[in-house]
């Protein structure tokens, strides 16, 4: 193929890229506006039966959000799937599931944000970060799209309260294989392969 021929292609692929960003900003603001509305009954503990088949999230339009994992964290979907991917990539789904619950648990929760941004943000102020992905000074693009895609899922899930909580209302967790001093002041709810869950046993966050 000659230079000519390159060029043409690249225009072409550049084309499709930008058409399809296009078709998908409807979806994606879909996606959003209804993450907001979910994230704000979450918030307020209205219900916790699943969210209405008009309200929830589809599958569509969830991966319509942050498509290559390197949006700005700016809002329920991204943050919740992106914390879930950085906590939890590679583990189990259940596993990533249970992260997932612990974010949730927390939203509203008295001494945690009212919103999942700043739920996962906590702490970074202060370098005494809730989720340590977000304050470990490395690049928090995805590296990979399996494993976000899958992140997505659960975090449209989630959001729609469609998610079992393995982790029995757990704030807290940690890897198994480190023993933080924190943990002998709460009480242990669940375990996985990888975690070991947490809350408080007057139900207060500290």
């Amino acid at each position: 193929m000659g230079l000519k021929g390159w060029a043409g292609c690249l225009v072409f692929t550049l084309l499709a890229g930008s058409v399809w960003a296009t078709d998908q900003a409807p979806i994606k603001a879909q996606a959003e506006e209804k993450a907001q509305v979910l994230e704000e009954k979450a918030a307020d503990k209205v219900s916790a039966a699943p969210a209405p088949k008009a309200e929830a999230i589809t599958p569509t339009e969830v991966q319509a959000v942050d498509p290559v994992g390197a949006a700005p964290l700016d809002d329920p979907i991204t943050c919740l799937a992106r914390s879930i991917y950085w906590e939890a990539k590679g583990k189990d789904t259940p596993e990533m599931e249970a992260v997932a619950s612990v974010v949730m648990n927390r939203l509203g929760h008295q001494g945690f944000p009212d919103n999942i941004c700043a739920v996962v943000k906590q702490g970074s102020e202060t370098k005494s970060c809730q989720f340590s992905w977000w304050c470990d000074g490395r690049p928090d693009q995805v590296e990979e799209d399996a494993e976000y895609t899958l992140a997505k899922d659960i975090a449209r899930k989630a959001l729609n309260r469609q998610l079992k909580d393995r982790t029995h209302g757990a704030l807290y967790f940690h890897d198994r294989n480190v023993h933080p001093s924190w943990a002998k002041e709460y009480r242990k709810t669940a375990r996985t392969g990888n975690f070991i869950f947490y809350k408080p046993a007057n139900g207060d966050a500290r």
